[in-house]
């Protein structure tokens, strides 16, 4: 069974490649899920916010988690994304996932409600004693305005099944308190591409990283600078790397990425209402961008 040891490094947020007939393109999970082999990242996440979850009918969150998992055949975690607000759903949901051959989940704070602190403390906990796998808690809270307190992080961590945490907390502090409170044994990943290597340097894990999609070579040399205290370069090549996080984020994630996927497999730029394809000159710009990364870096298709 997965446990916060193995929560550390590249873990690459899958965007859902859909047929125009509204099937999971199998192909194109195979390719992105070699090429996450290939690169050295450490784990998977297919249906989070990336995989375009709320979009996704059960049939097709299923489908991606099972070509996922399919196409790691154990040789990488698989972390399915639960976003359901409620309860029910979200336990129902999670069950299916770990059928369909996910490692562990990771569920989003309840939002809508808008709980208090004891609630969200509660939820999880429920939640983790009647999961089939383990937990990683989904901290966004400029998606949900739920952010958890780092000493509702400090009770939640002490329970085995809680393995870790996705932080996409923007506050730096915040993400400062929630490691103060926590011990080795709950793995803290940043969220965000555009702080992973500050998340990193302050005692975070590992990342959740949307763009290790396209190119994940340079995101895994960019976590294995941090590793051996090369902070100054870490910090380069990630500057390196923000003109392809402001054209990938200029529109709705995944709509940028979608439309670039034929340059590392086949072609999936179909997404799913209420997204709309990005204007056609962001499009081009980020196809210009991952080339010369590509060039650049030595990433391969």
């Amino acid at each position: 069974m997965i446990t916060a040891k193995h929560l550390h490094g590249i873990f690459a947020a899958l965007p859902t490649p859909i047929h125009p007939d509204g099937t999971v393109h199998a192909e194109a999970v195979r390719t992105m899920v070699r090429r996450q082999l290939e690169a050295g990242s450490t784990g998977l996440v297919p249906i989070g916010g990336t995989g375009e979850y709320g979009s996704l009918s059960t049939t097709q969150r299923e489908a991606m988690v099972r070509h996922t998992a399919e196409a790691s055949a154990g040789r990488l975690p698989v972390i399915a994304g639960i976003l359901d607000p409620g309860y029910p759903d979200a336990l129902a949901a999670g069950r299916r996932m770990a059928e369909a051959g996910a490692d562990a989940l990771m569920v989003v704070t309840p939002y809508y409600t808008n709980p208090t602190p004891a609630g969200v403390r509660d939820y999880f906990l429920r939640y983790a004693d009647e999961s089939p796998v383990p937990l990683i808690l989904y901290e966004i809270p400029y998606r949900t305005r739920i952010a958890i307190a780092p000493e509702v992080h400090e009770e939640l961590s002490r329970h085995e099944r809680i393995i870790g945490m996705k932080a996409c907390n923007l506050d730096m502090y915040h993400f400062l308190s929630v490691l103060a409170c926590v011990g080795e044994d709950f793995a803290v990943l940043s969220g965000e591409d555009s702080l992973l290597p500050l998340h990193l340097m302050a005692g975070g894990h590992g990342g959740i990283v949307v763009t290790a999609t396209l190119v994940p070579r340079v995101w895994n040399r960019l976590f294995h600078l941090v590793q051996a205290g090369q902070h100054r370069e870490a910090l380069m090549l990630h500057r390196r790397l923000m003109p392809l996080m402001n054209l990938a984020f200029a529109e709705t994630n995944p709509g940028p990425m979608k439309a670039v996927l034929d340059l590392v497999g086949p072609a999936a730029p179909d997404v799913l209402a209420p997204l709309a394809p990005p204007q056609e000159g962001l499009a081009q710009a980020l196809r210009a961008e991952v080339q010369k990364l590509m060039t650049d870096f030595g990433e391969t298709p």
